[in-house]
């Protein structure tokens, strides 16, 4: 799945993920002759949340914490407008020169959406569907998937270096559930969550995403999905005219019914078309289109030495350079934790198609317009771009390096902009609080591409030793 961007006015640390925005969210449909994406428009984001802390080894099992603070953050914030005809690559396009959608022969036409009243969707909430089932987590899944998210981690495929680090067996990426999405893992006939909302495909966008984690998932383990509609609203999207919200929770449980992970999606889907103007609220030229989107990144090659990745020293939109990965030690103590505390850097240099589709062979996102450029540029793009959680996948490797896999309670990123055949990503984290007396620390989370365009925001939240 693709993600469609959004520009926001970034808050500060400490308010990035605690501010609720009235701001609208402003949607992806365009008037004045220009045409709708013929593809689903989809806004990959993540929030974490303080989830289920976990303390203890791995190989004994997992002990709960006391602390359970979680809280579900809307996709209206932070603050943030969509562009519908901005710049979207700093330092390659100037203003003049944004892409647009291809044209039609007339005016948009505007359908009204959502084809089913409000009260019919609201008497759905509560109901619940089983849509994932025989999600097995496979050895060599689970090294494809690592592989394709330019985890070099051995960790993710040698069942005798997780031994020396206290698992059982190999475990899977934190990111590693989009692969239950593949066709073979749902139930015979089931589209999407399988829930007849009403919502046209074309006018829909992936608004958000959250995960929380029990423990990691495991070779060997066998999850089944239950998906409940958990809340359905609207809310006025300004030049996208009324949205509808639609929220959906999927736990996932192992053979024995033991929760494993819990992911939360929202699905927005839009109605009415937003004027392609230019808005100049932000009165910068870095904004990103309607079409622009938040994504991703891969490696250059399947080795290890991916971690010591170095990339060209060139400058960035505020005069910096990029950064050469930096790896920390581990850190399994709350104790000499502070906030604003930096974690490792990594740097994943010069994308390469193979990247995208190396991506939709190991998650089942094979949306043509990730890996066919014909189609992608007939689309309005100017090429193939990565997939929403491609990226997310990357920037996961940051907290992992940082305090490891199995500490790791809730991860979460919000997309900003696309990552395009040739950008490099540098992701990086920075702890946001701290928590000694519970062993729980929140880190905020930012990938950039070369010349400093944001693509991602999250946070993560880590239960460390006392």
């Amino acid at each position: 799945m693709w993600s469609a961007a959004l520009t926001f006015v970034r808050p500060t640390a400490s308010a990035r993920h605690r501010k609720r925005s009235s701001d609208p969210l402003e949607g992806p449909l365009l008037s004045s002759g220009r045409a709708l994406d013929p593809v689903l428009h989809h806004y990959d984001t993540t929030r974490t949340t303080d989830g289920n802390a976990t303390s203890g080894t791995v190989s004994s099992g997992w002990r709960r914490s006391t602390a359970r603070n979680t809280v579900m953050r809307s996709v209206t914030e932070p603050s943030r407008k969509w562009y519908t005809d901005r710049p979207t690559r700093v330092g390659r396009r100037s203003a003049g020169t944004a892409r647009s959608n291809p044209p039609t022969n007339g005016s948009l036409e505007v359908v009204p959406v959502p084809t089913k009243p409000l009260p019919e969707l609201e008497a759905m909430v509560g109901d619940s569907r089983t849509t994932v089932e025989e999600f097995r987590i496979e050895r060599g899944k689970v090294e494809e998937f690592a592989r394709a998210i330019t985890e070099p981690d051995p960790l993710f495929r040698d069942e005798g270096v997780a031994r020396e680090r206290g698992y059982e067996t190999v475990p899977a990426p934190l990111t590693y559930a989009r692969v239950s999405r593949f066709p073979r893992y749902r139930p015979d006939g089931l589209e999407g969550y399988g829930f007849d909302l009403g919502f046209r495909p074309e006018y829909v966008l992936h608004g958000e995403q959250a995960y929380e984690y029990e423990r990691p998932l495991f070779v060997g383990d066998v999850l089944t999905g239950t998906t409940t509609l958990t809340d359905v609203y609207q809310r006025d999207g300004g030049r996208a005219g009324s949205m509808t919200f639609a929220v959906y929770e999927t736990e996932y449980r192992d053979e024995n019914g033991d929760l494993v992970l819990t992911d939360r999606a929202t699905a927005i889907e839009t109605a009415g078309a937003v004027d392609s103007e230019r808005d100049d609220a932000s009165g910068d030229d870095d904004a990103t289109d309607s079409d622009a989107q938040a994504d991703s990144s891969g490696s250059n090659s399947d080795s290890d030495a991916d971690t010591d990745a170095t990339v060209d020293p060139e400058p960035t939109a505020n005069g910096g350079r990029v950064p050469a990965a930096e790896p920390v030690d581990t850190v399994r103590s709350i104790d000499g934790v502070d906030v604003g505390d930096g974690g490792p850097t990594v740097v994943v240099d010069d994308l390469e198609r193979k990247h995208f589709v190396k991506y939709a062979g190991a998650s089942g996102d094979f949306n043509p317009i990730h890996y066919d450029e014909p189609y992608a540029r007939t689309a309005g793009n100017e090429s193939v771009f990565g997939q929403g959680m491609f990226t997310a996948g990357v920037a996961s490797r940051v907290v992992t390096d940082w305090f490891g896999l199995e500490s790791i309670t809730a991860f979460g990123v919000r997309f900003q902009s696309r990552v395009f055949p040739g950008d490099t990503i540098v992701a990086t984290g920075e702890l946001e609080s701290v928590c000694a007396e519970e062993g729980v620390v929140e880190v905020a989370l930012e990938a950039t591409t070369q010349h400093g365009e944001t693509l991602l925001t999250g946070s993560a939240t880590a239960s460390l030793e006392e």
